[in-house]
């Protein structure tokens, strides 16, 4: 049966501009880090991007190592792209990132002009596309120098291969000076996606700063911090959670006594506002606006929903910040 998309998709999704620029983009983003991968079922992934699609989520984020294995998610997008989603291309935002090992030798690494461009190139072939969207640099690399990473973006983006670019876990001191670079450049820094939650915020201390300076946006990964910040652990580890398996995310130590302590207590606020646990702190990481989508991943189509559904309540009163203040210090 062909896809065709929902009429109302634009109906209730809030769209954010990205910093200065023109761009805008959905407040809740659809993340392709787990579950479209080659190990994944195909199906599965499809039912996601199109009911992401429909609820109207525009954009989808994947980076060359995103499966397992390293590259199988770009290839399940590329299948959808070419066939239920090929319609849509001009309504969708889509980025893809290098910065983490990929494949062997010296090249496949980091932030050297030669990974970034090679490794675009594979990534679009894998997608069947002759431009992404949005291209970052994953993370920084220590040994490259910064003008160097930041030229081959440049250069990306003047190639066509990128209509924006943007970078990935940069501490507030790599982020200025990313900025001061290109924008001498003349290709400015669109986007930044650190990870933040409400038991990760490091970000606050001065890279929002930085970016709100430089008119660049930001995009937040984990705003759930891998399932914690939701309903799942309330009653203690479930046997069949993933911090009870093998997870490097999220693991029983993880889990101390005062952090789950603190998601009662948080959930109990979430109660008092009509609202999930997972829904106030995806409306929590969005709040003054000084992030401007969040990313959320999703292994069934019930749970865009529900982290959709939080657009009905981003408003906290001053009373719930603080309550939520005393929870989290």
């Amino acid at each position: 049966m062909v896809y065709q998309a929902s009429s109302d998709r634009y109906a209730t999704m809030k769209y954010n501009r990205v910093g200065r620029s023109g761009l805008k983009i959905p407040a809740v983003s659809l993340g392709l880090w787990h579950n479209f991968g080659g190990i994944d079922t195909f199906e599965n992934g499809r039912a996601l991007v199109r009911h992401a699609f429909d609820l109207g989520i525009t954009h989808f984020d994947l980076a060359n190592n995103y499966g397992p294995p390293p590259g199988s998610a770009e290839e399940m997008f590329g299948r959808l792209l070419a066939t239920d989603m090929k319609p849509y291309r001009d309504e969708m935002v889509i980025s893809t990132k290098a910065g983490y090992g990929m494949w062997d030798g010296p090249y496949g690494d980091f932030g050297s002009r030669k990974y970034l461009i090679s490794s675009l190139d594979q990534s679009l072939k894998r997608m069947g596309l002759d431009y992404v969207d949005i291209f970052y640099h994953h993370r920084p690399d220590p040994d490259t120098p910064l003008e160097e990473t930041m030229m081959a973006l440049d250069q990306i983006v003047r190639s066509g291969k990128a209509l924006y670019v943007g970078v990935s876990n940069y501490r507030a001191p790599e982020a200025k000076e990313a900025i001061r670079i290109l924008k001498e450049l003349g290709t400015p820094l669109l986007i930044h996606q650190p990870r933040y939650s409400m038991f990760d915020r490091w970000i606050e201390d001065g890279l929002q700063d930085v970016l709100e300076e430089g008119g660049v946006g930001s995009i937040v990964f984990s705003p759930l911090e891998q399932g914690l910040l939701t309903n799942k652990y309330l009653g203690g580890i479930p046997k069949d959670s993933r911090a009870a398996g093998a997870s490097v995310f999220l693991n029983e130590n993880n889990l101390t006594a005062e952090k789950l302590d603190k998601v009662r207590r948080l959930n109990e606020i979430a109660l008092e506002r009509g609202q999930s646990l997972a829904q106030m702190a995806l409306a929590w990481v969005l709040r003054g606006e000084r992030v401007t989508s969040v990313l959320v991943g999703a292994s069934k189509v019930s749970q865009l929903d529900d982290n959709v559904a939080m657009l009905s309540r981003l408003d906290f009163s001053a009373a719930e910040l603080a309550r939520i203040e005393e929870i989290l210090k």
